[in-house]
């Protein structure tokens, strides 16, 4: 009779898949977890049939014989429906690894307590034990505090994005202050959610004491940096000196801070990728913070005209081209000053100021420059270069000299 019920719910599942599929495809204006909640019922049809057809089947049999006869059935009605209640649950965690570790963990939960072996099994659980100092563990205590910390752990997490979440609608709170005050509440979660733990399996918390030893011998021997790291988080946090957001360059790396992270910062440079920085770093080196209290950033490019050109007129020309980039702004406006008489060519400088350098800097330089271009190309100032004269002589002739006198 089971096989049966398998047979039919298999082809009442395989006839109504297509149409389900179908009918989620038509659905406008839908978002995107009530789709995926949709699709769980829709990937376990055979399930659910089979769940609806054993408890039909297993009131039939309760009602036309003795109930040892419908025994199996019932116990099988109530276990599908225990695994199908636990599968469908289960899909509401994001996380694939933790999702399989609580899947798991509920259906043999669950199948125990259908199965009453509860007793049995505490039993075994109980009577594996060792002993750590004065605090007796057994299996069935170890097994108590790893759910325990599990479902902690879980709180916690929900707890942490929630404050994530409160913390971003906060306008008048730095991103540095909004970033330490999540990493501060995290800790402190998850910490509280640990000692829980502990103490619910009767672990004596005074008796981790000890530990503190080993964890300076950690530090000293391979922790400094983890540790310097973390204290350089905190410090960068603190003083705001970068922030997410913040346009900077270290070395020869340029970027803005995506992220500020305990143990690194996280830089995604104009060509996409993502440097992970450590803070220590940030801490001892040399940053350039592009955007730290202000957004304007002054850039310089340097040209040279000939001699015959007039300079006052092409301050005036480059001062107007530069105008003419639409990232350049207006206040300070852009100024052109003339650098030094080279070999051949009189050089200036032109600087000009922009508002957004998360944009890009090699760009608006090549925006310039090119505006540049134009506006000498249209007035007739001509930009030197090197040039060099190459005399043939015939073979066997002389070369006249040139008449330089040293």
């Amino acid at each position: 009779m089971l096989l049966g019920c398998h047979a039919v719910a298999h082809l009442l599942a395989g006839w109504l898949s297509p149409k389900a599929d179908a009918w989620m495809r038509s659905l406008k204006g839908m978002r995107p977890a009530q789709l995926r909640f949709l699709l769980v019922f829709a990937r376990r049809l055979r399930m659910i049939f089979f769940v609806i057809l054993v408890w039909i089947l297993a009131a039939i049999m309760l009602e036309v014989t003795w109930p040892s006869r419908s025994y199996l059935i019932v116990l099988v009605a109530n276990l599908t429906t225990a695994w199908l209640v636990i599968a469908i649950a289960s899909r509401l965690i994001r996380n694939r690894l933790l999702r399989k570790v609580v899947q798991w963990t509920a259906l043999i939960v669950a199948t125990i307590a259908i199965l009453n072996l509860r007793g049995e099994i505490e039993m075994l659980l109980d009577s594996i034990s060792f002993s750590f100092g004065s605090v007796r563990l057994t299996a069935l205590l170890v097994l108590q505090g790893i759910v325990t910390l599990a479902l902690l752990m879980l709180l916690a997490n929900w707890l942490s994005k929630l404050v994530h979440r409160r913390l971003q609608g906060v306008g008048d709170m730095s991103p540095s202050m909004k970033v330490l005050t999540e990493k501060l509440v995290a800790l402190a979660l998850y910490v509280t959610a640990f000692f829980i733990a502990m103490g619910a399996i009767g672990f004596d918390l005074t008796t981790l004491t000890f530990l503190s030893g080993a964890v300076a011998l950690g530090i000293g021997l391979g922790l400094q940096k983890v540790v310097s790291n973390l204290l350089s988080g905190l410090i960068l946090l603190v003083d705001k000196s970068i922030k997410p957001g913040d346009v900077i360059s270290l070395g020869e790396t340029f970027g803005w801070i995506s992220s500020l992270g305990a143990r690194y910062v996280s830089v995604v440079t104009r060509d996409g990728r993502e440097f992970l920085i450590p803070n220590e770093d940030l801490i001892t080196g040399q940053v350039v913070n592009w955007t730290h209290s202000d957004d304007n950033v002054r850039l310089d490019i340097y040209f040279g005209v000939s001699y015959a050109s007039d300079p006052h007129q092409v301050r005036v020309l480059a001062r107007e081209a530069a105008a003419t980039v639409g990232r350049v702004v207006s206040r300070p406006a852009p100024v052109c000053h003339i650098v030094g008489f080279g070999d051949s060519s009189i050089d200036f400088i032109l600087r000009f100021w922009i508002r957004d350098p998360a944009q890009g800097l090699t760009n608006v330089r090549g925006d310039v420059y090119l505006a540049l271009w134009d506006a000498l190309k249209r007035d007739g100032v001509e930009i030197p270069f090197p040039r060099r004269d190459v005399h043939v002589f015939p073979e066997g002739a002389q070369a006249q000299p040139s008449g330089i006198v040293d």
